[in-house]
């Protein structure tokens, strides 16, 4: 039989949540228009949003299925509910940065929901949600527009409603559904299946509907995945043509969405396992090596701690699959971004925010609190915890998240390229910029990205044809050149790298610190 998690959460507990939920509010929205710099990756989800807005489409290119729509179609529905629609609040990324704030306040409460009924511990759910708000680690990627913050609100939505085991079927249903939304919202959420199927089983275990409970909630996760599939499939762009899956040779009559799938899967090796420890050793544990360490730690413990009352620690045994599932993601070897340790955060919250509700289950009530207390105290004034940082010159300061303003030497390239440049100019550009130049007076209509320009026929040999003459600036962000060269396996950037290298002339820069930004123009 499911346990019974649903106790009533108390004054104490309410009080805690709504700290919870404020804080998360505050370290996430305070100074997210300034910090961190907008990036590749934010430009490629918003302009995917504009596009659905603007032009009724799933992408400004061919929609070639790298990721499925979910996220930037809630995206593009949160734009289009504004009065400014995309400049709503300053620029496209400002706008829907401040959606990604309100999916982690909402995902903050579900988080503290379910440590709460995993652990029966107010203090475990708040310790858990004061790593998920104040982690460095967690603001830096939480702020930035991205599928994975999205997805994860739409995993911790199913785990929330699971764990009420009230054994209703529109319960089940609901959890389903959230899932399947989480999937077409970024696929890496497919390692959360164990976690979440064995859940769902347990769930409605003993019960007289167990049946229909387990069935409608597989059933409920299969709708948003199987509408995507057709969707693919009323397109002619489920197969790809011959039945061709060689990766070396993409489909040339069509994109596929089974082909899309396989490339995917094939992106890895020997190199991916190389890359997740650059990325331990030289971002992540640099940004916030507590949650990290302590949360692995944590997950060991947890998992000893369920072989001990495997009856009655049902949510322990699930916090730490879901940390192993994604671990095995993140370890195998597949190719890895930094922000790919997102879905992580929370769950290596959670898991320790167990360990510490099962440590301090017999402790005093006064205790629990002054502990917890001088836990959170601790982190916030320790020099290099997860609010004061040394600076260059040694004295102590706010995190970079909180006082450095460097996306306004983005904004000043752009104004500069509004004032020099004109609209009909062909431009070489990074995603992060592509919405600002198409969205907002004077319209930029033939800037497009090195990426499209090194691999999208209709950029690539229409308009620059290959040829460095056909263009007439390259607006360089923060590390394009290192993209650049990365995505130039095939030379299919040479043309570019030879506009600026040979004939291009730097009619604009900007350096601040770590910040380098340019504008060249190519001399005919």
């Amino acid at each position: 039989m499911a346990p019974n998690w649903s106790t009533p959460l108390g004054r104490s507990g309410r009080q805690a949540l709504a700290f919870s939920l404020v804080s998360g509010a505050i370290t996430h929205a305070y100074h997210v228009f300034q910090y961190p710099l907008y990036v590749t990756d934010e430009g490629i989800y918003v302009q995917q949003a504009w596009s659905v807005v603007r032009e009724g489409m799933l992408s400004p290119y061919t929609y070639f299925y790298d990721h499925a729509p979910g996220g930037w179609l809630l995206m593009a529905a949160w734009a289009n509910i504004l009065p400014g629609q995309f400049e709503a609040f300053g620029n496209a990324i400002n706008t829907i940065r401040v959606l990604m704030v309100i999916a982690h306040v909402i995902s903050v409460g579900l988080l503290f929901g379910i440590t709460r009924r995993f652990s029966g511990s107010v203090s475990g759910a708040f310790l858990a949600c004061f790593l998920f708000n104040f982690s460095p680690l967690a603001v830096y990627y939480q702020r930035q527009v991205l599928l994975d913050n999205l997805m994860v609100l739409w995993l911790l939505l199913s785990i929330y409603l699971l764990s009420r085991a009230d054994n209703r079927l529109v319960t089940a249903m609901g959890s389903g559904f959230a899932f399947g939304v989480a999937l077409v919202t970024k696929e890496n959420a497919l390692f959360f299946v164990p976690a979440l199927a064995y859940l769902s089983y347990k769930m409605a275990s003993g019960e007289r509907n167990r049946r229909f409970q387990l069935q409608f909630w597989w059933f409920a996760a299969a709708i948003p995945v199987s509408v995507y599939i057709l969707f693919a499939e009323l397109k002619n762009e489920l197969l790809p043509s011959g039945f061709d899956f060689n990766v070396s040779n993409p489909p040339a009559n069509h994109v596929s969405l089974l082909y899309s799938i396989w490339w995917q899967i094939s992106r890895s090796g020997p190199q991916g396992r190389n890359l997740f420890v650059q990325l331990m050793e030289g971002s992540w544990l640099s940004r916030d090596p507590y949650i990290l360490i302590a949360g692995c730690i944590a997950v060991v413990l947890v998992l000893l701690l369920w072989s001990q009352d495997r009856e009655n620690r049902l949510g322990y045994l699930v916090a730490g699959m879901m940390a192993m599932g994604y671990g095995f993601y993140m370890v195998r070897g597949s190719i890895l971004l930094d922000f790919y340790v997102v879905p992580m955060i929370p769950v290596l919250a959670m898991n320790i925010g167990l360990l510490y509700a099962a440590v301090m289950k017999k402790a005093p009530e006064r205790a629990k609190i002054a502990l917890t207390a001088a836990i959170v105290v601790l982190a916030l004034i320790i020099p290099g915890g997860y609010f004061v940082a040394r600076g260059t010159q040694g004295n102590l300061q706010a995190h970079d998240l909180y006082h450095l303003e460097v996306t306004a030497l983005q904004e000043q390239q752009i104004a500069w390229v509004r004032k020099n440049v004109p609209p009909n100019s062909r431009l070489i550009i990074d995603d992060d910029m592509w919405t600002a130049l198409h969205d907002v007076k004077p319209y930029y209509p033939r800037a497009h990205s090195h990426f499209k320009a090194a691999s999208d026929p209709a950029v690539r040999d229409k308009l620059f044809r290959r040829n460095w003459q056909n263009i007439d600036y390259v607006i360089m962000s923060n590390k394009m050149r290192a993209a650049m060269e990365r995505n130039n396996g095939n030379g299919a950037e040479n043309y570019m790298l030879d506009a600026i290298d040979q004939h291009g002339q730097r009619v604009w820069d900007l350096n601040r610190g770590g910040i380098h930004l340019a504008v060249y123009k190519i001399e005919k």
